[in-house]
């Protein structure tokens, strides 16, 4: 969780700052990659702000009418941040985008006197740009590596099984919107330099319009990967018939009659068994066994919260 939160606080700093000077400049030149960049920052900041109350929120101990505690709060305002902020930003992005393909709109060479200094407008953009990527990959490389550390902790082999297999949809959000968002800054800025270089709009345009496709579709990759634990996902069937081995493996059990899993939070594992134990246990034993059993599923995998074991006689 702090490891989360840590990479959430990153972001909406580099953001927020990003935000205002990507504005700044789009007022300067009108260049389309610029506002779409805007709007995606502006998305980014709003997004980390959901983020967070997110983690607040799920922070809150188990209630009665919250057995389980509240951890699925983060997969609620992640999937929030994924369909209104991504797909907003992405749908705005790509219209703007298109309307400047279709009109021949990009970014006005004219030029801009600061301080007593005048230069090409175009600059303020490059330098910008060039200043999110530097805070981008700063904001990259902390989610990257958070993402990393919980890729050794379970032993996931590459960051396609950790995005299909992770229960900490926060870090997963926060790494995806900074890969993005790097990868906007190049591409805009690609197209302002091309365009500039070369006088067609199309450039710019169309740099626009890549950025805003980027949004719409990692914004309805990310609400998938929500949908999937807001509705309840088991632990991955590896991890999940490792658990039903420790059960089934211990001494006093005959055999697992029913074993189910599922995330109720991120990182927060419920584990659930109806378990034939030896008919000569007695009421002591079975409860013996029945704490031992809870304890190695836990030293198992941390991520174990909850157990309930049913003894079937």
């Amino acid at each position: 969780m702090a490891g989360s939160k840590s990479v959430v606080l990153a972001a909406l700093v580099a953001n927020g700052a990003i935000a205002v000077l990507k504005f700044g400049a789009f007022l300067l030149t009108g260049s389309p990659s610029m506002l779409s960049e805007t709007y995606h920052s502006i998305s980014d900041t709003g997004n980390q702000v959901f983020l967070l109350i997110g983690i607040r929120y799920s922070g809150k101990a188990p209630s009665e009418g919250h057995p389980f505690g509240y951890g699925k709060a983060q997969f609620f305002y992640s999937f929030l941040v994924s369909v209104l902020l991504f797909g907003i930003a992405g749908w705005e992005s790509l219209k703007h985008g298109y309307d400047a393909i279709v009109h021949g709109h990009s970014a006005a060479p004219g030029m801009v006197t600061l301080a007593g200094v005048t230069f090409d407008a175009v600059y303020v953009s490059i330098l910008v740009l060039l200043g999110a990527i530097a805070f981008e990959t700063y904001a990259f490389v902390k989610a990257h590596a958070e993402l990393r550390r919980q890729m050794e902790a379970y032993g996931w082999s590459n960051l396609v099984e950790a995005f299909r297999t992770t229960s900490d949809v926060t870090t997963l959000t926060a790494f995806t919107e900074d890969a993005i968002a790097l990868g906007g800054a190049v591409i805009a800025l690609v197209g302002i330099v091309l365009t500039r270089l070369t006088g067609n709009h199309i450039y710019d345009a169309v740099s626009a319009t890549i950025i805003g496709a980027l949004l719409m579709f990692f914004a309805l990759a990310l609400a998938w990967e929500n949908k999937r634990l807001l509705l309840g996902e088991s632990a991955p069937p590896s991890l999940e018939a490792e658990f039903e081995s420790i059960v089934a493996e211990h001494l006093g059990v005959d055999h697992v009659d029913r074993f189910r899993t599922m995330f109720v939070g991120p990182g927060a594992i419920l584990v659930a068994a109806d378990v034939s134990f030896d008919a000569e246990l007695d009421t002591a034993e079975l409860d013996a066994d029945i704490r031992a059993l809870e304890e190695k599923l836990r030293a198992h995998d941390d991520r174990v919260r909850f157990v309930y074991i049913e003894p079937e006689r």
